[in-house]
C-alpha cells in the first residue's frame, strides 16, 4: 500500500538515507533487523520469528519507514 507523499521527492532516496531509516527503525524496535545486502537490496525482519522480507533498494526501505510511521500515527490517534 503506497502512501501519497505530502511533498513529492525531487530525487530518489540514497543508500545513506535508507541506512539511516533502517538504523532508526531497529533502534526503536520497530524492526527486528534491517541489513543492506551486497547487491543493494535490503533484508528486513519485523520480529525474530517473522520471515525476512527482501526490499528492492533504498526507495523500498524508505517506503517501509513511511508505512511504519503511518501505522504508528494512525494507531496512536485511534487510541486517544
Amino acid at each position: 500500500m503506497a502512501i501519497p507523499a505530502r511533498n513529492p521527492r525531487t530525487r530518489p532516496p540514497s543508500t545513506a538515507e535508507a541506512g539511516a531509516w533502517a538504523e532508526v527503525l531497529v533502534r526503536h524496535q520497530l524492526l527486528h533487523a534491517a541489513v543492506l545486502a551486497p547487491n543493494g537490496q535490503w533484508l528486513a525482519q519485523d520480529r525474530p520469528e517473522s520471515p525476512v522480507r527482501v526490499l528492492d533498494g533504498p526507495a523500498a526501505m524508505v517506503e517501509l519507514a513511511a508505512e511504519i510511521q503511518h501505522r504508528i500515527r494512525t494507531t496512536r490517534n485511534c487510541t486517544r
